[in-house]
């Protein structure tokens, strides 16, 4: 009697626990991609199984062989996705299964483990079947010869190499033929690019600025305010018109001037002549020259920069214009 009551309330635990999981709407699910391969090609089968996230499941243990005639290539790692409804996840794992045997082949059912709480449980896949197709052979034609190795085609990405290494030991023998040159030459290896030079007319301008500044002269430096003066127009006048005036005297610089009367007009050159003229005199001669000539020849100096310089045809920079434009308040400041 005992006995008979005990085997009554396993059978109720059991039917709940049962009950209790097919509640949860647990589903699972295996599929292959293919029912017909032909042999040593590969299928991908895919085990799935739908379930509440509080679930606790154990995927089936997969073995290397299902039989003597399937086998498992490649397993991949258990992934997770969530789905609409918040409370359930999918649980996917995808396999690479192959057949070197002709013939139908089947696919046993995965068992599923769930446990919930201290109920357990299990769910079962249904079986799969594929075929298995061997290669036609042509018995009519009789012994043949064995068919050469087919020429697969070159791809880039086998090339690369190759073209990167042809690259590289042109560039190594470029610099050894460049550091060969440059041996040879003696000069640097790497050379910082020049500045672009400024326009003659710029720096004289800027040079008259600063000697006007200084008012050399109203501290009775007279003959250094003249040398600085006449040395400003004789660099601009090289620069500006090729003309080598620093090493010239002032009359063979003047007569230049005189000969190309394109140069200038007359009142530039004997602004000119006034400044040269006056700064020998004060350097050679030991000149004392007015207050008035003092003034007069840096205005003068500022008149043949500006009557003569070259104009640019772009628009000149502010600095320049700055520069260029000798109001009368400046020359007011001169004198």
């Amino acid at each position: 009697m005992k006995q008979s009551l005990l085997y009554v309330v396993l059978f109720v635990l059991l039917s709940g626990s049962i009950h209790t999981l097919q509640a949860q709407q647990v589903t699972v699910k295996a599929s292959i991609d293919s029912t017909h391969i032909l042999i040593g090609d590969q299928l991908k089968m895919l085990l799935e199984i739908e379930k509440p996230k509080d679930l606790n499941v154990q995927f089936p243990q997969i073995p290397d062989t299902f039989s003597s005639k399937i086998e498992v290539v490649n397993r991949s790692k258990i992934d997770t996705f969530k789905l609409d409804d918040k409370d359930r996840v999918r649980l996917t794992q995808s396999l690479l299964i192959t057949s070197f045997d002709s013939g139908r082949h089947q696919i046993p059912p995965f068992y599923f483990r769930m446990k919930n709480g201290q109920l357990l449980d299990s769910a079962a896949t249904r079986e799969l079947m594929f075929q298995v197709h061997g290669m036609k052979i042509d018995t009519t034609k009789g012994p043949v010869d064995i068919k050469t190795v087919y020429g697969a085609p070159v791809t880039l990405k086998e090339v690369m190499p190759y073209i990167l290494a042809i690259i590289l030991l042109a560039a190594i023998i470029f610099f050894i033929f460049y550091y060969i040159r440059w041996k040879k030459k003696n000069v640097p290896l790497f050379v910082k690019p020049e500045k672009p030079a400024e326009p003659a007319h710029i720096v004289a301008l800027r040079e008259l600025d600063r000697i006007k500044t200084q008012k050399l002269w109203q501290q009775e430096k007279i003959k250094q305010y003249y040398s600085e003066v006449s040395d400003t127009i004789r660099t601009y006048i090289q620069n500006r018109f090729d003309i080598p005036a620093m090493e010239q005297t002032s009359s063979e610089t003047i007569g230049i001037f005189k000969q190309q009367k394109n140069l200038c007009d007359e009142k530039t050159r004997d602004q000119l002549q006034h400044i040269l003229s006056l700064a020998d005199l004060v350097k050679f001669a030991k000149y004392t020259p007015l207050t008035d000539d003092n003034n007069l020849t840096l205005m003068n100096a500022y008149f043949f920069v500006n009557q003569t310089k070259k104009e640019e045809i772009k628009a000149p920079e502010k600095t320049a214009v700055v520069s260029q434009e000798v109001s009368a308040e400046e020359i007011k400041d001169v004198k």
